[in-house]
């Protein structure tokens, strides 16, 4: 243990490319120092390891049988060192594997994953995004292990030891097909309390400030469906007679593609700021890094 105290790592480096390149000019080449330094660590190592480690011959520096010993296991620590702090490229999207863990509602993942896989199928084919779900400490926490690399979304509980970036403002609207009584002429409040509605209880998200809004006006409508998320709004609204409130994002990816038509909402909601959220631990994480900057160049507004 007291020998290892005393050997430099950088000389451990002259080493492994010695035993690479057999030549101290080119061991110096690669390293950006002169060949007597090459030369002066290479007399270190000598002197600290008790052995010759490279023998002069007509075919450059050979190893010793010593330094063939050694070179195995001195190869494979710098190896890991190197890997463990990240000195190599700090992320590469077109050759990585890498497998990121985001946290959305099923919102997120109509108005997200799209564009993000078209994007990443281009330019990133080995990536994998894994979709999860997570609410209030849980979110924290396995945002906090690493578990979950970002949160998009209204998240208002992630505060304390969270980066967040502002991607967009939401707002609400009413959704309908587009052959609905309603979809047409006046849409006053009046109406809106007469149709017949479909209510989202998005449980662990910001969404619950629809029925906390409509409560505070006084507003009280028929309700024919409750639904525990968004994902199945679409359909349901496009073959029936019910309206529903949801985020103007969320009409916009769906419309067109379902028959249906976004109507202003008779009754005044706060805007929604969506978010991007990630842990101050994974703050300077290049994957992370990487992946945050990707969803604001192709989300942000």
């Amino acid at each position: 243990m007291e020998k290892l105290a005393n050997i430099d790592l950088n000389l451990l480096v002259v080493f492994d490319l010695l035993y690479q390149e057999q030549n101290t000019q080119r061991v110096a080449l690669r390293l950006g120092i002169t060949q007597p330094a090459v030369s002066h660590a290479l007399k270190r190592l000598r002197h600290l390891l008790e052995d010759e480690l490279f023998e002069r011959t007509s075919q450059g520096l050979q190893p010793t049988p010593r330094a063939s010993q050694l070179h195995p296991g001195i190869a494979d620590a710098l190896a890991k060192m190197h890997d463990t702090l990240k000195l190599c490229d700090d992320f590469n999207p077109a050759k990585s594997d890498r497998t990121f863990h985001i946290n959305m509602t099923d919102i997120g993942e109509i108005v997200f994953l799209p564009r993000l896989l078209q994007h990443l199928s281009l330019h990133a084919p080995g990536v994998s995004i894994n979709s999860v779900r997570s609410h209030n400490n849980d979110l924290k926490h396995e945002m906090e292990e690493g578990k979950i690399d970002l949160a998009v979304g209204l998240i208002p509980q992630l505060g304390a030891g969270f980066y967040q970036q502002r991607l967009f403002v939401q707002r609400y609207v009413c959704l309908m097909r587009e052959d609905h009584p309603l979809a047409t002429g006046d849409f006053s409040l009046d109406y809106f309390r007469t149709a017949h509605h479909a209510v989202v209880v998005a449980q662990g998200t910001g969404h619950g400030i629809i029925e906390e809004q409509l409560a505070n006006a006084g507003v009280k409508r028929p309700v024919r469906l409750t639904l525990p998320h968004f994902a199945t709004v679409p359909y349901i609204v496009s073959s029936s007679d019910l309206i529903v409130t949801v985020t103007n994002k969320l009409a916009e990816a769906t419309c067109q593609r379902f028959g249906l038509i976004a109507r202003e909402h008779p009754l005044a909601f706060p805007e929604i700021p969506i978010n991007l959220f990630w842990h101050r631990r994974f703050h300077q994480d290049p994957g992370n890094r990487w992946l945050r900057g990707l969803m604001f160049e192709i989300f942000s507004e």
